[in-house]
């Protein structure tokens, strides 16, 4: 299932907007209180939709976030997005709780990415599908790295990159 390109209703991105704690050019300060209320269904319907996702899990509750980056639309700016890392607590029916993170990328009202930390586990949409391997993080940066020196990149012996 796909987390990414889902509309966000005006309520959720109010709340992942929602800095108190920071001070920019575009929010007032100190800014208007929202309703978190809505986060924690959204995130839970976010996880539900993961096929293998334990579904006696759910995110119970959360605080406001915190911006990793700020979408602008000035002239220099290669920011297109907003990313923020929003903390709370997931819950299990058993009455155990762990920490939650969540971290949502996001472009006006359109969700780009989705990631979550449980505990010690890191909870996410895969980028390929069933039966291939995960590409190392690095590994985009790695092979930007390559094609501007003009290193070939081989195939393995079962054909992937």
């Amino acid at each position: 299932m796909e987390t990414a390109n889902r509309t966000l209703t005006a309520d959720v991105t109010a709340a992942l907007r929602y800095w108190p704690d920071v001070i920019h050019g575009s929010q007032k300060s100190p800014p208007d209180p929202v309703d978190h209320t809505v986060l924690p269904p959204f995130f839970n319907e976010v996880l539900q939709d993961l096929p293998w996702w334990n579904r006696d899990w759910k995110v119970s509750d959360v605080e406001p976030g915190v911006p990793l980056e700020i979408e602008s639309d000035h002239d220099r700016s290669t920011t297109r997005f907003t990313e923020v890392s929003v903390p709370g607590t997931a819950s299990a029916s058993s009455g155990e709780s762990l920490p939650f993170v969540a971290k949502v990328r996001f472009s006006s009202d359109r969700l780009i990415r989705f990631q979550a930390k449980i505990g010690e586990m890191v909870v996410g949409p895969a980028d390929t599908p069933a039966g291939r391997l995960e590409p190392h993080p690095f590994s985009a940066v790695f092979s930007r790295l390559m094609d501007l020196r003009g290193i070939p990149v081989r195939d393995n012996e079962h054909g992937q990159v």
